[in-house]
């Protein structure tokens, strides 16, 4: 790995020169041009498929332009990462002071995995600075002229919580439009599954140098990939037409992983309630105003959310939740395409499924019982809390994992009185079920619960409520 303090002074500067968009019959082609001073140029691209003309003309170009500005400056970050120059410079557009706060603010904490992970002290004084070479006072392009209407784009990722924000949507008869970015086979099905019509699909190109400054030894790592996909589609429900974003991060994404020179460090701090309000807030003041934001599970835990898709059986052979299927390591491997069940996210994705849909079920999903991998124990501590740290993944909070283990316990003895339990299963009855004296009442508590901080509009509250507690399972 390079050195940072010699990348820093090799690249004491970042710029965001410019960006250029035009329709093909492909449809929007949008292209950045980045530059790590001195001479090294970057040029990612993005597709964003069925656009056309007559949908720029009636946004509006100075729209189009804001928008693809700003989704500029989210994908910045994962080229400045590369050697983390001390100022960035922005020439691509107007910034004004709050915005400049924003997008370091951003940066900074977007990145902490990626600053634990390559141990960067980013508190260092002088640590990054962000100048542009034009300033603004006014808060808005003239998104006035933005039309929309009630339809719905909802973000497919092929795992479980899209599919049940789609599916729950889709059975109160909304009118959805599906959108992915790069999909994979297990999206497409879902998709299908769903019966969703002219979806619209975006197709993103990281330029090849990066590819190779990481294989040379320039920083690599985790970046805020649900930040840059809030500012993408906030950009495709302008030019379709879409009134509502309904994304699919809860409430356990907002629990901290580890601790790191202090503060806090989230491997999913760009799914967390904070960055969403904070989104929400600048795109009211500096992207659109006809357009909301918003996380249609955010007032549910994770194993809530199994319990919900536990009775969408079309999904259960398609969907897809295990980060390491699609991994491909800055080019050297290709993705796997299927449960390593190896994982920290696959074992937490089967025990929150477990007790819903028993072993049978749940064996059938993953190809193996999970709860007999010796293996994974170390990783069953940390979901657990038995170890200081979360695993630096997508998976809930420690106390919700403590009662899918309960539950998937009570599930074992139910169905197989008498039977010798699964490893892990004996391991979590014999070490810690008899520290908790009220399992019952703390699994109740998790099942019924409701975060109040959510940016639900009310009539989405109350389609989430009724799914919800019209499934209740639990003891």
């Amino acid at each position: 790995m390079a050195n940072l303090p010699s990348l820093r002074r090799k690249h004491p500067s970042f710029v965001y020169e410019k960006y250029e968009w035009n329709i093909s019959r492909k449809g929007l082609e949008i292209f950045f041009d980045f530059r790590l001073e001195p001479d090294i140029k970057f040029r990612p691209k993005i597709l964003i498929e069925r656009a056309d003309a007559k949908q720029i003309e009636r946004m509006g170009k100075q729209n189009l332009n804001n928008l693809v500005f700003n989704l500029g400056l989210a994908e910045m970050i994962s080229y400045w990462k590369a050697a983390c120059p001390p100022e960035i410079i922005i020439n691509a557009g107007p910034l004004n002071t709050e915005q400049k706060r924003w997008w370091k603010w951003l940066a900074i904490n977007g990145l902490g995995q990626f600053f634990y992970e390559n141990k960067i002290n980013f508190l260092e004084s002088g640590f990054l600075k962000i100048t542009a070479a034009r300033t603004v006072k006014n808060e808005l392009s003239d998104s006035s002229k933005l039309k929309t209407d009630e339809k719905i784009l909802v973000p497919i990722g092929g795992g479980k919580d899209s599919a049940a924000t789609l599916e729950i949507l889709k059975q109160e008869q909304k009118d959805l439009v599906c959108f992915a970015l790069n999909p994979a086979e297990e999206t497409v099905k879902t998709i299908k599954a769903a019966g969703c019509k002219n979806p619209i699909f975006a197709q993103r190109k990281i330029d090849s140098k990066l590819i190779e400054l990481n294989q040379k030894g320039y920083l690599n790592g985790h970046t805020p990939f649900s930040a840059y996909l809030a500012f993408l589609t906030t950009l495709t429900a302008a030019i379709f037409g879409c009134r509502h974003i309904a994304v699919s991060n809860e409430r356990s994404s907002n629990e901290a992983t580890l601790k790191y020179l202090g503060k806090n460090i989230n491997h999913q701090w760009s799914k967390t309630f904070s960055f969403e309000k904070s989104f929400k807030n600048y795109s009211r003041k500096h992207l659109t105003e006809q357009i909301g934001y918003f996380s249609f599970l955010r007032p549910l835990y994770e194993i809530q959310i199994a319990e919900i898709f536990s009775s969408f059986k079309k999904y259960h052979p398609i969907f897809l939740s295990c980060n390491e299927a699609h991994k491909t390591y800055s080019g050297t491997k290709k993705p796997a395409g299927k449960w390593c069940c190896g994982c920290s996210k696959c074992l937490f994705a089967f025990i929150i499924l477990y007790p819903f849909l028993g072993e049978k079920e749940t064996v059938k999903i993953f190809g193996e019982n999970l709860f007999e991998n010796k293996k994974l124990l170390e990783t069953a501590k940390e979901l657990t809390g038995e170890k200081d740290a979360k695993p630096l993944e997508c998976v809930g909070t420690r106390k919700e994992s403590n009662i899918a283990f309960y539950l998937s316990l009570i599930e074992a003895r139910e169905k197989s009185p008498g039977k010798n339990l699964p490893f892990l299963l004996d391991y979590f009855e014999k070490n810690i079920f008899p520290k908790n004296k009220k399992w019952e009442k703390d699994a109740r508590k998790i099942m019924s619960s409701w975060n109040k901080q959510n940016n639900l509009p009310k009539s989405f509250d109350k389609i989430l409520k009724k799914h919800l507690f019209s499934k209740q399972k639990t003891p």
